[in-house]
């Protein structure tokens, strides 16, 4: 009997472990979906509870994402995250697991919708599938603007970074262009790229999935964008024009939310710097065929010099 268990015991020492689940080819799986509570969510005595996201804003950087989500909050059966989570974009945070996503969430009521926004998302090549394998019917947001606009702002933000910082900086031209042609390697460019973004996108998420913002309409007349995205989430119409009015001290426009008003920060709508018109012309002959190629996927246009 006790050569009979020894064996026994030994056979279980020199058997392999049997993983969780299967690895594939393309990197390790989504970290432990488990949760503190049953249905995925932490709880409160209040009634609401955290919530990992239907809908998230994928991006892209210097788009209009915080305009966005701080219109979308207007919308009483929505939650949104106040930071950027880099959840899906960030080793560090993605190692910790879905139970650490899920403590970044607001607390909600149950028949609210969560949202969370990170616009380097949009541009970051393994995020699609992470966020595919944690629900692939999610609801995402990209909102964007004419690339060269947005190139622009993203060499502004850098600029007064560096400038509160008292770092150096470098003058666009120098940044825009290298011996006379477009500088390739200058990452706003990369991320102007919309079409290259998208393709990955659509390799998981059909297009009905992502509603495209158009971010500069959004800042000349906010609510007829708006109304688009509450359809596309099936909301119950409740923004109005009365929610939005424009600042003329500001330059853009700001909420009315039950009598109260809040503008964006102070840095957002700050003014480009000036640009030769002949790199302007440049760049807009240098995003004419990408951006074809982004209609052609999107199925629509955009009124992009």
């Amino acid at each position: 009997m006790a050569a009979m268990l020894l064996g026994l015991l030994l056979f279980a020492m020199q058997s392999p472990p049997i993983p969780s689940r299967p690895m594939t080819d393309e990197g390790p799986p989504l970290p432990s979906t488990s949760s503190p509570t049953d249905n995925g969510a932490n709880s409160h005595p209040n009634g609401t509870l955290q919530q990992l996201p239907q809908i998230i804003i994928i991006g892209v950087r210097k788009g209009g994402t915080r305009a966005l989500i701080e219109m979308l909050s207007l919308h009483s059966t929505v939650a949104a995250a106040q930071n950027e989570v880099h959840f899906f974009d960030w080793e560090s945070h993605f190692q910790k697991g879905l139970p650490w996503y899920l403590s970044q969430m607001p607390y909600a009521f149950p028949d609210q919708l969560t949202v969370e926004k990170t616009p380097a998302y949009f541009t970051s090549s393994k995020v699609p599938k992470r966020m595919y394998e944690m629900n692939p019917d999610i609801k995402l947001l990209l909102i964007l603007r004419d690339p060269t606009e947005r190139v622009l702002s993203d060499y502004t933000q850098v600029f007064y970074n560096r400038l509160q910082k008292h770092k150096r900086y470098q003058p666009i031209e120098s940044v825009l262009v290298k011996d006379g042609e477009i500088n390739l390697g200058y990452k706003a460019l990369n991320r102007s790229l919309y079409y290259v973004h998208m393709q990955n996108w659509l390799q998981y998420f059909p297009l009905k999935s992502i509603h495209v913002v158009d971010g500069d309409e959004l800042i000349r007349d906010p609510f007829p964008e708006m109304k688009k995205v509450e359809t596309f989430l099936k909301l119950e119409p409740q923004l109005n024009g009365s929610n939005f009015y424009f600042n003329k001290t500001k330059g853009f426009y700001c909420l009315r939310d039950h009598g109260q008003e809040r503008c964006l920060h102070d840095s957002k709508g700050r003014a480009h710097p000036h640009v030769a018109p002949a790199i302007l012309q440049k760049l807009y002959k240098f995003f004419h065929e990408p951006n074809k190629k982004f209609f052609e996927l999107v199925g629509r246009t955009f009124n992009w010099k």
